[in-house]
This record gives C-alpha cells, sequence and structure tokens, in this order.
C-alpha cells in the first residue's frame, strides 16, 4: 500500500512542479491574476506532495520503546497540514489576487502563452489524477467514492485525487477566465477567475481538513477487522465468548485492538495467559494489521456494563 501511495504522489509531484514554472511564465508574459493563482496553486500542491512523502517515509518507522504503537499517525499529521497549506496559501492568495486584480485591473497582454501552459496544465494533471483515480478504485472495492473517502485510513491518495481534481477545475475556471477578459476587454473577469480558484481551493481544505482531523482523533477500524479478530479469538480453546471489541486506528495500516472475552471458570491464570498467547499468536498468522492487541477476560454483564458509560460519554 505504501509503495502504490508513494508512486501516485511522486507523479503528482512530477506533473506540479513543471506546470507551476510554466504557469508562473505565462503569468509574467500575460499579466492574468487567474494564471498567477493558478501557479501558486501548482507550487502549493507541490509543497503538499513533499509533506506526503515526508509523512508516509516516518510512518513506516517501526515502533520503540518511546513510541510502542508506531508511528502510523506521522502521516494523518503531515496531512492536516497539507489541507492548512491548501486553505492558507493557495486560497488565501488566490483570493488575495483576485480582490487585488479586481479593484486595480490591468489589461490583459497576448494570452497565446496562457492557453498553451493550460492545456499541457491539463494534460499533465490530467494524467496524475488518471493514476490517482485508478489507485482509488482498487482500494475503494464496491464501496461509493464519497463513502470510501470517508471511511478511509490512508488518506494520501484521496490527498492527491482531491488536488488533482481541484487543479483541473482551476484549470477550467482559469481558462474561462482569461478567454472572458481577454474577448471582452475587461480585465475584472480575470479577478474573479482567480477568486473562483479561491473557493475551489478552500472547499478542498475543509474536506481533506475535516477527514484528516477525524483520523488525528482516532477513529475505528474496518467493521470487517473487528469480524477477523473475533472469529480467530472465538475458535481458541478455552474461550467461552467473545464480548466484543475496541479498536483504533493509529495508522494506515497498525490498529489498536481492545479484546473483551469471557473465559473458562476452571481455567488457572497460566491457562488463561496461554489462551490469550494463542490468540495473538493466530493474529499474526493472519497478518492483520494490528500494532497492539490487549485482552481483557471480562464477563458479558461487564462489557455491556461498558458500553453503556461509552453510550452516555457520547
Amino acid at each position: 500500500m505504501a509503495h502504490s501511495s508513494r508512486l501516485v504522489v511522486y507523479a503528482a509531484l512530477a506533473a506540479n512542479v513543471g506546470i507551476a514554472i510554466a504557469k508562473f511564465i505565462a503569468a509574467a508574459v500575460s499579466g492574468s491574476s487567474a494564471m498567477l493563482s493558478e501557479g501558486v496553486h501548482s507550487l502549493v500542491d507541490s509543497i503538499n506532495e513533499v509533506l506526503l512523502l515526508h509523512g508516509l517515509r516516518r510512518s513506516q518507522r517501526r515502533p520503540d520503546r518511546q513510541h510502542p504503537l508506531g508511528f502510523g499517525r506521522e502521516l494523518y499529521f503531515w496531512s492536516f497540514i497539507v489541507a492548512l497549506l491548501v486553505l492558507a496559501l493557495g486560497a488565501g492568495f488566490s483570493l488575495y489576487e483576485g480582490v487585488n486584480h479586481i479593484l486595480s485591473p490591468d489589461p490583459l497582454r497576448d494570452p497565446t502563452l496562457n492557453y498553451v501552459v493550460l492545456a499541457v496544465g491539463v494534460l499533465f494533471e490530467g494524467t496524475s489524477w488518471w493514476l490517482s483515480l485508478k489507485s482509488v478504485q482498487r482500494k475503494k472495492g464496491k464501496l461509493g467514492y464519497f463513502e470510501a473517502f470517508r471511511g478511509t485510513k490512508d488518506p494520501t491518495t484521496f490527498s492527491v485525487l482531491f488536488e488533482d481534481s481541484a487543479a483541473l477545475v482551476g484549470l477550467a475556471i482559469a481558462a474561462v477566465g482569461v478567454y472572458l477578459s481577454h474577448a471582452l476587454g475587461d480585465p475584472r473577469i480575470d479577478g474573479w477567475a482567480s477568486i473562483g480558484i479561491a473557493v475551489v481551493l478552500a472547499l478542498a481544505s475543509v474536506m481533506l481538513a475535516r477527514e484528516s482531523k477525524a483520523l488525528l482523533i482516532g477513529e475505528p477500524a474496518h467493521p470487517h477487522l473487528l469480524a477477523d479478530v473475533c472469529g480467530i479469538a472465538g475458535k481458541v480453546e478455552g474461550v467461552e465468548a467473545v464480548n466484543g471489541v475496541l479498536t483504533v486506528q493509529v495508522g494506515p495500516d497498525h490498529v489498536l485492538v481492545a479484546l473483551s472475552a469471557a473465559f473458562d471458570d476452571r481455567l488457572t491464570t497460566v491457562e488463561i495467559e496461554q489462551c490469550v498467547r494463542t490468540i495473538e499468536a493466530r493474529t499474526k498468522e493472519a497478518k492483520l494489521p494490528i500494532v497492539a492487541l490487549f485482552i481483557k477476560p471480562q464477563t458479558p454483564e461487564s462489557w455491556r456494563e461498558r458500553l453503556r458509560e461509552l453510550d452516555g460519554e457520547s
């Protein structure tokens, strides 16, 4: 999964660096506010991809004594920073540039280079978008796109997909703004196009920030993991009942699991410990993405009482 995510991010980074340079040149030649906003947009996206790669690398480090649950949440942290950068730098600059261009309109010069750069931008951004879309399709399974986005535990690919989608919409807005501004002789339209780009970036930023925040705070693992753990524990001799499981996603491939189980009353402490070791060994054999497994001997009544407490706290 990490290799696939890196490939998508590298593709987006390569596209954004080249496009950003071309957009800045086109903006300088034509004096287009929308093209300048798009250049900043691509530059911010390039910085974001670097941060995501940094987060991916750090999240793969092995657990140690100071970090027994691993470093998976590093990726969630950097994904949140990426969302803030899109809002603060990308949307903020585009809004400022658009308002400034409306208040102090500067007639566009020859827009030909703008159209060439926009066409090349669509080609490169479209290729990056297609690669990220294919990666998302492989991961989402039978889920819808929005449902998969809300339930994803690896924000990397979806972050790139959102960035590329926002980039394509931004390119379309810039193209319309440049054309109408030049055709109608009204440079303020170019400024309004820049504000439109700011709105697109702000919406993408809010959605990414919301999902990253949920992952940082702590989301439960996918339901199928809960079913797998309960199924493994329920087949161990000496376990009378599996009461339930509490999980927290602490990284794309790192899950903290707390299992409540009722053991045979005739078992000794040593025998219960052996049951626990058997459960741990079988979850490892199943290659489940569990970074820590805690098993609590508990009666069903005590488990239900705990659930009532959680329901009351929420």
